[in-house]
């Protein structure tokens, strides 16, 4: 049995996490906004200085269709991992997570896509309290919700 230890920018993510917020670190010298947080940057090697709290909408950056689990599982439905580009954090900067209520053959690169967060009180501080990322409609396809 052992523990580790998330430190000071991951563990304050997580909690973010569990009250349903995105957070990043701001970089002072490149002002690139980290996500997930880091306490320094690793393109100028300054220390971040500020918490940032992000959109929950983002941008599919790459995607899968997988059509069998890790375990070798064959499934009919796909799953659906993506990289996601979240709206304030700097060019480049994605997190990986599950698409949900998309059809897989309507997935692109460049799709817009919002969290849907589990309840609050199922949520336990990790990044599965987003249960996945849905599309949503850009200002020009127009469904009004």
């Amino acid at each position: 049995q052992y523990a580790g230890d998330a430190g000071v920018a991951i563990s304050r993510y997580l909690q973010e996490l569990k009250e349903g917020h995105i957070i990043g670190r701001s970089c002072p010298e490149c002002s690139r906004v980290l996500v997930p947080p880091r306490m320094f940057c690793e393109s100028c090697f300054c220390a971040t200085d500020r918490w940032v709290t992000l959109a929950d909408t983002g941008t599919v950056m790459t995607f899968s269709r997988c059509y069998v689990t890790w375990d070798m599982v064959h499934l009919e439905d796909p799953q659906m991992p993506a990289v996601i580009a979240i709206d304030g954090a700097s060019p480049g900067m994605g997190i990986m997570h599950m698409l949900g209520e998309v059809d897989p053959d309507a997935l692109a690169i460049g799709m817009r896509v919002q969290a849907v967060w589990k309840p609050p009180d199922e949520r336990q501080g990790s990044i599965t309290d987003i249960a996945y990322f849905r599309p949503v409609d850009t200002p020009d396809e127009g469904r009004g919700d």
